[in-house]
């Protein structure tokens, strides 16, 4: 917890708040009127960040509301910043660079040709957002998406979370030039953005939310078959009374006959009540909001291909960080762009995932979802409009 420690360390003295750290994993707080009639402390408090509390410290942690209540004290500080990083000294270019891009790109049905490469900076954009989902159980998460505005690629998880990591082991924070602004270009407007992270978000989510799903339906399919099970017990036993009664004769048995099936009723209302019940226990709401966001000039080296495609060809820009010592994944006119291989139209050239030129269902066709994004052109069946 030595980071939560130190996070709020910095927080409250940026706040007038005296800071001194005690021993183990405790900090005492001299707090400002102000912070103390935010957080609702006395004047001197003592705070506790570890298993082992010193003696007379509040718990402070990653549960209960400690992050909200934090986050009011934070407001919107923090959450809109631009950061350059660090060159490395004498940067080298790969030797190979061929064998980069050829791993990096996959195109089974075209070629591409290395025409020329250029040292340059890239304007990469850095978004966090934090996800919410509630059932019978929460589950709270933090993603993050990383697109290049100047190629338009995404960069993938493992590319972003070292680009992350060189952030934070780079302590000197340096302010983006004219000079290095000019070179990476504009950025991308709020639209833009929106357009892009929205599928990305997701399919994020939906993949981080995987193993708390499959614990949910587990959960659901044990009680559904718990109550099943013991409405059936029910049931049956009703039934067979219902059967030997309506074997009898006389008025007496009419009755009980009456009776019994009015229970029998009266148990498979029940039953879809507890399932009804069930159904609303289980019912997964999940909520989504904007955290931070982080424009990042990144050095790179910016490889220029040519595409080919039968009659056609394209070019294409793919970025090589020198920093971490990775290539970007190649960009995608249709799809997420999380994977390596991409296929190309005949008729504008758009790069897509495989699914983008898939067969329709419909009809079998093959055809571009970048350029016939609402219907198969040959049957007007209607597709999925979003780009995933």
């Amino acid at each position: 917890m030595a980071a939560l420690r130190e996070f709020v360390a910095n927080l409250l003295e940026s706040e007038g708040a005296a800071i001194e750290v005690v021993e183990p994993d405790g900090l005492d707080v001299l707090a400002p009127e102000p912070l103390r009639a935010a957080l609702d402390w006395p004047e001197l408090v003592r705070l506790g960040f570890g298993a082992t509390l010193p003696s007379g410290a509040i718990a402070v942690g990653l549960e209960g509301d400690w992050l909200n209540r934090f986050g009011a004290l934070l407001g919107d500080r923090g959450r809109v910043a631009e950061r350059q990083l660090a060159a490395p000294r004498n940067p080298a270019p790969p030797n190979d660079p061929e064998r980069l891009i050829d791993r990096a790109l996959s195109l089974p049905n075209a070629v591409w040709r290395l025409k020329g490469v250029k040292s340059t900076w890239a304007k990469c954009l850095l978004v966090a957002f934090r996800y919410t989902a509630i059932s019978d159980e929460k589950r709270e998460g933090l993603i993050w998406l990383g697109f290049n505005c100047g190629t338009g690629a995404v960069l993938d998880q493992d590319l972003l979370g070292r680009l992350r990591r060189g952030i934070d082991h780079d302590a000197e924070w340096l302010v983006p030039d004219a000079e290095t602004r000019h070179a990476a270009g504009p950025g991308w407007d709020a639209a833009t953005i929106a357009t892009r992270a929205r599928p990305l978000i997701d399919h994020l989510v939906r993949q981080d939310l995987d193993p708390f799903l499959g614990a949910m339906r587990r959960r659901l399919d044990r009680d559904r078959r718990r109550i099943h099970e013991y409405h059936d017990e029910l049931r049956r036993s009703a039934l067979l009374k219902l059967a030997a009664i309506q074997r009898s004769a006389g008025d007496k048995a009419e009755a009980s006959a009456q009776r019994e099936t009015m229970r029998v009723a009266a148990i498979e209302r029940e039953y879809a009540a507890k399932l009804d019940d069930l159904r609303h226990n289980y019912a997964l709401s999940v909520t989504v909001e904007w955290v931070q966001r982080l424009v990042l000039f990144a050095p790179v080296y910016r490889y220029y291909l040519l595409i080919k495609r039968r009659k056609g060809e394209r070019g294409l820009a793919i970025d090589w960080h020198p920093v971490v010592r990775q290539m970007e994944l190649p960009p995608s006119d249709w799809g997420h762009g999380l994977g390596h291989e991409r296929l190309v139209c005949d008729d504008r050239l758009h790069l897509t995932e495989p699914s983008g030129q898939a067969p329709c269902s419909s009809c079998g066709k093959e055809w571009c979802r970048a350029c016939h994004s609402a219907a198969c052109p040959r049957c007007r069946r209607a597709t999925c409009a979003i780009n995933a």
